[in-house]
């Protein structure tokens, strides 16, 4: 863990920061929306909680709470369309800072691409800047899994895309803002790890990083 004077100082250097999304970047988790929308929310709740605690690996997590939802093409594109995502207060301003800092911006997500993209839309954040799952469906659009190739797929994949992105744009200084376990394993390879807690405070995050309740305290935190 590094101190909040060396995160302070990472975050004047670094050349990219990398964010988590539900939870986080958005006030909501999206795949507990889902699961409400088709109507199995209550058991998939408290799968969520257990992934995001760390007391089951991430792609155990998956995979059963998917096993539950089993949405189709329609429900996740209705979904969208009838409840999209809410972002946190804050973090556009705090996204946009960044961009007009010339920090490349990065969403790593546990989540699924089709939810995340529409955040990074409205963040005017570059889509191939988005690392998340993507849910795989049969011709007639019922679910048929989602694609386990990805490295957000499982337990440390925050930490695999972090390493990519440094070996290969270069980057010297990464840091990482999230409010699960998932995002605190992922320090290192990211430089720094600051602990988002303005929807969500997740104890084992709370103990084991610096952490902040407001998304634009992050950059007055560190900055000042």
């Amino acid at each position: 863990m590094t101190t909040l004077s060396q995160t302070k100082e990472i975050f004047r250097r670094a050349d990219a920061v990398c964010f988590d999304v539900d939870s986080t970047v958005i006030r909501e988790e999206g795949i507990d929306e889902l699961a409400k929308f088709c109507g199995v929310g209550d058991a998939v709740t408290e799968m969520t909680r257990k992934a995001m605690g760390g007391s089951v690996t991430f792609k155990t997590a998956l995979t059963e709470r998917l096993s539950i939802i089993r949405c189709s093409r329609e429900q996740v594109n209705k979904l969208i369309t009838d409840h999209p995502p809410q972002l946190t207060a804050g973090i556009k301003e705090l996204v946009d800072t960044l961009h007009q800092r010339n920090v490349k911006v990065f969403l790593v997500s546990g989540g699924f691409r089709c939810i995340v993209e529409h955040v990074s839309t409205q963040l005017n954040i570059p889509l191939h800047h988005v690392y998340a799952n993507r849910l795989k469906f049969y011709f007639n659009g019922e679910y048929a899994g989602f694609d386990e190739t990805q490295p957000t797929s499982e337990s440390n994949g925050k930490g695999k895309v972090i390493s990519m992105l440094k070996e290969k744009h270069g980057f010297k200084n990464v840091v990482m803002i999230g409010d699960g376990a998932t995002d605190l394993e992922a320090c290192p390879p990211a430089n720094a790890f600051i602990g988002f807690g303005g929807n969500v405070v997740r104890q084992q995050v709370k103990e084991r990083s610096l952490c902040t309740t407001a998304s634009d305290g992050i950059i007055h935190e560190t900055m000042t």
